[in-house]
Parts: C-alpha cells; sequence; structure tokens
C-alpha cells in the first residue's frame, strides 16, 4: 500500500471562496495517521513528470497558455484565456497553477506507476481526480487531468488494459472523451444525471466510438438517488461491464459529492452506500486484476464534515483496514480549532430525511440501468472482447 502525498498540493487555494478545498487532501491524511489506519512508510512523494507527459493528452497550445498564466509578468489577456476555460468564476486563475496542477498529476502517476510495475499492489493520490479537464479547456475546477494522463501512461509505457470507475455525481467526461476511441481503455461513470447536473454529459448513448465502441459506461441517476439505489445500478452494470472487459487495472475516481450533505449536487447517498461502493471495486480488483487498484479523489464540497471521513473510508476499504466507530477526539479538536467548524463525532452519518418519491426514483434508475446493460451486451455481441 502506497499513500502518494506532497504537503504543497494540499496548501494552495483557487480563490479565497472557490468551493474546490485542496487541504481535504491534508485533512484525510491526518484522520487516517489519528485513526491509526495509515503507516508513516506507506506514505511517500510524487515523482516529478514534465510537460511532455502532460502532452500526452493535452494540447501544447493548451499547457503553453496555462504555464504562461501562471506568472502575473507573462499572463495572457483574459479574452483568450476564457476561450479555454480559464479566468472564470469555475477555474480562476491563480500563482503557480501550471506547477502546482502538474504536481497533481505527478502524483496520480507515481501511484500508478507504483501499482504497474509490481511495487505496490494498491495506491492512492487523494489529491487527484481532476475527471473534467478536456485536450484544450479547463472545466469544473479543472486544469490538467490527472487521470487521463496517467491511464494513457499505463496504456503505452506499461501495456495495461485500464478500467476507470467514477463514482462522483459528475459525469466523468473529460476521460471519458480522451479515451472515446481507445479499446483499451473502459470508462464507467455513475453520476447525476447530465439532464440535472453539470457537464450534462453522460448518457447512456455515449457508449465510445470506432474500436473503442462499447468501453464508454454511462449510468445516469436520479436526483436524490439513495444508498440502495445506487447500489443496485452499480451493481446491475459495472460487475458485467469490468468482467467482459477484463483489465490490468482498476482505477477509482472517488468524488465524495454524492453525499446528501454536498451543496453542489443533488444524490442523496450517505457513507454507508459510499463504503459499499468502495468495497466492491476492491472485492472486483480482487476478481480481475490480482487486486491492482489505485484510488484518486475527485469532487466533494461538504469539505470539512464530509469529504476526510469518505476518504478514510475509501482507504480504509483498499487497505482492508477497519476505523473505529469514532472520530479521533484528538484530530476533531485541533480541525475545529483551526477550521471554526464542527465536525462530525463519528464515521456514521445520520439518513437523510427520506424522499417522498424515493421508490419511483429507484424504479426510474432500475429501468435506466437494465437498458443501458441490454444495449451494451448488444454492441458487445457485435464486437468481441479482445
Amino acid at each position: 500500500m502506497r499513500f502518494v502525498f506532497d504537503p504543497e498540493l494540499a496548501s494552495f487555494q483557487l480563490a479565497p471562496e472557490h468551493p474546490f478545498k485542496p487541504l481535504r487532501y491534508e485533512l484525510a491524511r491526518t484522520l487516517l495517521r489519528a485513526a491509526g489506519a495509515l503507516e508513516e512508510d506507506e506514505v511517500v512523494p510524487p515523482r516529478p513528470v514534465s510537460d511532455d507527459d502532460l502532452l500526452t493528452v493535452h494540447d501544447e497550445r493548451y499547457v503553453g497558455l496555462v504555464r504562461a498564466a501562471s506568472a502575473p509578468s507573462s499572463r495572457p489577456p483574459d479574452p483568450e484565456l476564457q476561450r479555454h476555460g480559464l479566468a472564470t468564476a469555475d477555474n480562476p486563475v491563480f500563482p503557480r497553477m501550471h506547477q502546482l496542477v502538474r504536481g497533481v498529476v505527478a502524483a496520480t502517476v507515481t501511484a500508478v506507476d507504483l501499482v504497474a510495475a509490481g511495487a505496490a499492489r494498491r495506491a492512492a493520490n487523494l489529491s487527484g481526480g481532476l475527471h473534467h479537464a478536456l485536450r484544450d479547456r479547463a472545466s469544473g475546477f479543472c486544469v490538467y487531468n490527472d487521470l487521463a494522463v496517467a491511464i494513457r501512461r499505463a496504456v503505452d509505457r506499461h501495456g495495461l488494459r485500464v478500467a476507470y470507475v467514477d463514482v462522483d455525481a459528475h459525469h466523468g467526461d473529460g476521460v471519458q472523451w480522451l479515451f472515446y476511441d481507445e479499446p483499451r481503455v473502459l470508462t464507467v461513470s455513475l453520476h447525476e444525471s447530465g439532464r440535472y447536473l453539470f457537464p450534462g454529459t453522460g448518457f447512456t448513448y455515449e457508449t465510445g466510438n470506432g474500436r473503442g465502441r462499447g468501453t464508454a459506461v454511462n449510468v445516469p441517476l436520479e436526483p436524490f438517488t439513495d444508498d440502495d439505489s445506487f447500489l443496485e445500478c452499480f451493481e446491475a452494470v459495472v460487475p458485467r461491464a469490468l468482467r467482459r472487459f477484463a483489465p490490468d487495472l482498476i482505477v477509482l475516481q472517488a468524488g465524495a459529492d454524492m453525499h446528501h450533505r454536498d451543496p453542489l449536487a443533488d444524490l442523496s447517498l450517505t457513507l454507508r452506500g459510499m463504503r459499499g461502493a468502495y468495497e466492491r471495486v476492491v472485492e472486483l480488483a480482487e476478481e480481475l486484476t490480482g487486486g491492482r487498484l489505485v484510488l484518486t479523489g475527485g469532487g466533494g464540497y461538504d469539505a470539512y464534515r464530509t469529504v476526510p471521513r469518505a476518504w478514510a473510508l475509501a482507504w480504509s476499504a483498499l487497505a482492508g483496514r477497519s476505523l473505529p466507530a469514532e472520530v479521533p477526539p484528538a484530530w476533531r479538536e485541533e480541525w475545529e480549532g483551526r477550521l471554526g467548524v464542527e465536525l462530525p463525532a463519528t464515521f456514521v452519518d445520520e439518513e437523510p430525511e427520506p424522499s417522498p418519491r424515493a421508490a419511483a426514483i429507484a424504479g426510474r434508475n432500475r429501468s435506466v440501468a437494465q437498458r443501458l446493460l441490454a444495449q451494451l451486451e448488444e454492441i458487445w455481441s457485435e464486437a468481441p472482447a479482445a
């Protein structure tokens, strides 16, 4: 087990009131240490990557633009930046943006390299998970797509077939589009439907293109989907898709914004359902990849109360370790003092008020999953797995 960590990647901010809080990464690390679920010798620094590594998935002109924008003396005009998704409310320009987000990429690449080379069976980079970044455009708080760079490397350098599983509340659009015609990468995303939520994609008809047809799988879910419906849809689609694809490595994007307290999405999961999804991915890795699995963070905007506990559960599932029932009091008191917010006392959170439409929502989700699987089976029958 390896936990890739660089304190610099937890110490910056996109803007003072921006909802994306890199500090979540440090909260999760310290919570795991306090809970006895992370050993100091499991923590490793990322190995640097170069701009050439970014160019394996990003446009050269775009990388040059991000680099130039990262220093006040060379910042391009805002209209030019905005054509590439930068200098916006979602993706503001901030000091050393290029260097810091390239550092996030380096941490995910390090995690994949460690697992692909056999130096670790599983690894995590909780600063990563920037799944919206596109080839020549920042999007949804994401400047560079760390996941895509690392997956590209796993395929090209290590010769692996990679299954990417995304349980963030938002569709994993950037990763999907960057591998939409790549038969050696399977992308699976369970998310709140694009009918209601950014980025407005991730529909069942998005199934891949050309030789990659059948390697994009999307399960769009209704708002207020709860634990049981989410896990039912996961079980209906994900194991079959992964078994058919037969990956060598699974990459799990564990965005924590499907939680019912998240302010930027409308799903209604609790930590119970989220832990169930993490544990199921670990079981599938045991079955299909010899256990090889890489975990990243992602979304999660109830940054202090929910995200650290969710990612602690994800890491503990990866490591096969138990967490105590209570959040360690010393950790909670320290961070309450530093953040000025009250933090939960346990790893078990309260159930949200049941939606009066829960049965209808579950029925709609079940129907979508069944129709999706039938559609995929037809595509797969026409193009047997390589």
